[in-house]
């Protein structure tokens, strides 16, 4: 499968605060809080909910498409990602924006306190997917991640208009997003991929029950934490896998993009969706026990190996042609 991930690119200003937020906060001053945080120290990352899912997946050697915008202040950033497998080609060049950032305090419960720019990611919506699937001889499945919401609404209407499968996954843009956007947007999907709060805010924005949802997409995605993932389809038994065992707990920010990263790798190869969930699973493993979103090593031995005491032989042997 060609698989095309449109989403954000940008750098990470990751800072670690010792404390917990919520020792700081006054029951009855939450309508004026101001606060600041004395943080022990700053690690500038590689980001983008778009960039890092082709980082993940270019680690594992299905060459996907990344589709969004950057300044021009992106060519080291590229470098970096043609050196870990993604076809940067597709990537909007602005000629005025900064690429965008994020800034991100995790405090000692893990919980997180973020600021987006947008920059130069306000032009993602100028970028045609047309152009796109005809420099690469066409596309199998586009997922449409956190972007500029006009952007995503654009690429959404138009996987529609070409009969293009895509993949929903709003993320943090769901905030900021109408029922009626939520709507257009989740409606035809092939896979609606969210968290366990996300899919709650999603029924509550558009007031569509969860079965009314379901039987709007193929299949919906929900990401449950610790608890691993849960894959539902009309008409089928809910497949649940576990996350694996990880060494340690250092930094959650890129988890759900890593798991993005494998379950779409395990689909580009064929595998069952419960297969495709374990690659997920494993891969945000081992984005849970680095510093950064895209600071882990696949080594596919070691990979395999944890893979194997996670999930089993049988699995191992069906993924282990992929990985190896």
């Amino acid at each position: 499968m060609r698989i095309a991930v449109t989403g954000s690119i940008a750098t990470d200003h990751l800072m670690t605060f010792p404390g917990r937020f919520a020792d700081q906060l006054v029951g009855d001053q939450l309508h004026t809080v101001s606060l600041s945080f004395l943080v022990d120290n700053l690690d500038v990352r590689r980001g983008g909910v778009g960039a890092n899912i082709c980082f993940g997946m270019g680690q594992l050697g299905t060459r996907p498409v990344l589709v969004g915008a950057a300044g021009a202040d992106f060519d080291e950033y590229r470098a970096w990602l043609d050196r870990h497998g993604v076809d940067t080609g597709s990537v909007r060049i602005s000629e005025v924006l900064h690429t965008a950032r994020f800034v991100c305090t995790t405090d000692a419960d893990h919980n997180q306190i973020g600021s987006f720019y947008t920059g130069a990611m306000s032009e993602a919506r100028q970028i045609e997917l047309k152009k796109v699937a005809d420099r690469v001889g066409g596309l199998d499945l586009v997922l449409i991640g956190a972007d500029d919401p006009e952007a995503m609404l654009r690429h959404t209407e138009e996987c529609k208009t070409r009969s293009i499968p895509f993949a929903a996954d709003f993320s943090q843009q769901i905030a900021r997003m109408s029922g009626d956007d939520i709507r257009t947007l989740l409606d035809g999907a092939t896979y609606l991929f969210s968290n366990e709060y996300e899919k709650g805010l999603i029924e509550s924005k558009t007031g569509w029950t969860d079965e009314e949802i379901l039987g709007k997409v193929g299949h919906r995605v929900t990401t449950l934490g610790s608890r691993g993932v849960r894959i539902e389809q009309v008409g089928q038994d809910a497949i649940e896998v576990g996350c694996a065992e990880e060494v340690a707990k250092v930094d959650p920010t890129g988890v759900g993009d890593a798991f993005r990263a494998g379950f779409l790798s395990g689909l580009s190869w064929g595998v069952s969706l419960e297969r495709a969930a374990q690659i997920g699973c494993m891969l945000a493993t081992l984005v849970i026990e680095t510093l950064g979103t895209q600071e882990y090593t696949l080594r596919r031995a070691h990979f395999m190996d944890r893979f194997t005491k996670a999930y089993g032989h049988e699995a191992a042997a069906e993924v282990r042609t992929y990985i190896a």
